[in-house]
């Protein structure tokens, strides 16, 4: 009720990408304080009795995770702890540091309880991100989502060598790593979605490798199934451990905004309620493909029990949550736990 009532119209007040920094910052100074995660755990954390889960070889207590997007440079996990959250993805992350593309870049659509972004990537760079959270002492599985830094000029080789610096980083301190493959590879747009491409960085990185952590593949909820199929046939060609779907959308269809509002937005990633039936669409081909073989978490427009419930039910093993908690606030972890608790 805090959220609905005081801090949402406050945040809203503010344009999309400085509410997003505020809220960081207000996360970040949670983490770093005892007594601020204590009183949060008080307010939000509820028994995650029932809702354990067993996965990739790590305990989860509970299949609400933060979704990668939120937190790019690792700041927040104790805090995200300390709300409910039964694991954390931290990213993207890449090798080079970035400043992003230029502002405005994130956009609310309230109408449609949906976000668009074309953030760039921006983060502070492997490195940086990494020693940070090898301090941490966390108590949840810990997610690093990597991608390509983003500079047009880093492609081909140099590009599955950028991903590989990310990816031997990440393997010292995650518990999991989510490759993004939505990430131009060439000069001319080409992404790591193409067949080809994805077979190349897959095998550059060396997935299969005994030391490797479980690595997933994240794939967009433009796919349509038959290239969905051939992506993963080559995932699986190469040891990959699970999957992420979905990532955000490129189409603007059935939306509420009105079309003026849209088109002077532009182009960016278009996340939340808006994309949940294609996400789900994608989330239940890829299930049919892999049978029960492989566990998915599934992201794209959870924001209540009922939509939760319906990933779980479209083949999900774990579900993960960003543009839900800014039109509802962080109550919605403990929401959709009571909820899930409820249908034991």
């Amino acid at each position: 009720m805090l959220y609905k009532s005081l801090i949402k119209p406050f945040l809203f007040t503010l344009e999309a990408e400085k509410a997003h920094d505020f809220a960081i910052s207000t996360s970040s100074l949670a983490s770093n304080s005892k007594l601020i995660n204590g009183l949060t755990k008080l307010f939000y954390n509820t028994s995650n009795t029932g809702l354990e889960k067993e996965l990739l070889g790590l305990k989860f207590p509970n299949p609400i995770g933060l979704a990668a997007g939120f937190d790019k440079n690792g700041v927040t996990p104790l805090a995200m702890q300390a709300l409910g959250f039964g694991f954390v993805e931290v990213g993207s992350i890449t090798a080079r540091s970035s400043a992003g593309n230029p502002k405005p870049r994130a956009f609310r659509l309230p109408k449609d309880r949906s976000l668009i972004n074309r953030m760039g990537l921006n983060n502070e760079g492997a490195e940086a991100v990494i020693a940070r959270l090898k301090e941490l002492e966390l108590s949840i599985p810990l997610g690093i989502n990597i991608a390509k830094t983003n500079d047009a000029s880093i492609h081909g080789e140099d590009a599955i060598e950028d991903y590989l610096f990310s990816y031997e980083l990440a393997n010292s301190v995650a518990d999991y790593i989510t490759i993004n493959i939505s990430c131009p590879n060439t000069g001319e747009g080409k992404t790591f979605e193409d067949p080809e491409a994805l077979d190349a960085l897959l095998n550059g990185l060396g997935i299969d490798k005994s030391s490797r952590v479980p690595t997933l593949v994240k794939f967009s909820v433009d796919t349509n199934e038959s290239t969905l199929t051939e992506l993963v046939n080559i995932c699986e060609k190469h040891g990959i451990s699970g999957y992420v779907a979905t990532n955000t959308s490129s189409i603007r269809k059935n939306l509420l905004t009105n079309e003026s509002q849209l088109q002077k937005i532009g182009n960016g990633g278009l996340s939340g309620h808006s994309i949940f039936h294609q996400s789900t669409l994608v989330l239940k081909w890829l299930r049919n493909i892999l049978g029960d073989t492989k566990p998915i978490i599934a992201v794209g427009g959870i924001d209540s029990i009922e939509t939760a419930k319906a990933k779980l039910d479209a083949g999900a093993d774990l579900l993960q949550v960003y543009t839900g908690m800014v039109f509802k606030g962080p109550g919605l972890v403990k929401e959709i736990k009571e909820g899930l608790k409820l249908s034991l």
